[in-house]
């Protein structure tokens, strides 16, 4: 399982300092960071199961950082409208 985050994390350095403490603490768990990514990214991997979201963010939150779990995107418009299109075209 793999849980995505979002952080304000901005350093390189922090980053691997995070993934090291993330690999220390949970060992089942794999993480590395997109700090090119508006939302600095954290991804955590679980080898054997779910990632406990909760405890990632409280680590982090441990160690001067802030992290949320990133929810799924917003429907682009162009995908609203082509959904709006397709439903009033079935329904008509």
């Amino acid at each position: 399982m793999i849980e995505v985050f979002k952080t304000n994390v901005e350093d390189r350095h922090h980053a691997i300092m995070l993934i090291d403490q993330i690999r220390n603490t949970y060992i089942d768990y794999n993480a590395n960071f997109d700090l090119e990514d508006c939302d600095k990214i954290l991804r955590v991997k679980c080898a054997s199961g779910f990632v406990e979201a909760c405890l990632v963010i409280d680590l982090l939150k441990e160690l001067g950082f802030h992290a949320e779990i990133l929810t799924d995107e917003k429907p682009s418009v162009l995908q609203i409208r082509l959904f709006d299109r397709n439903y009033y075209s079935a329904s008509e």
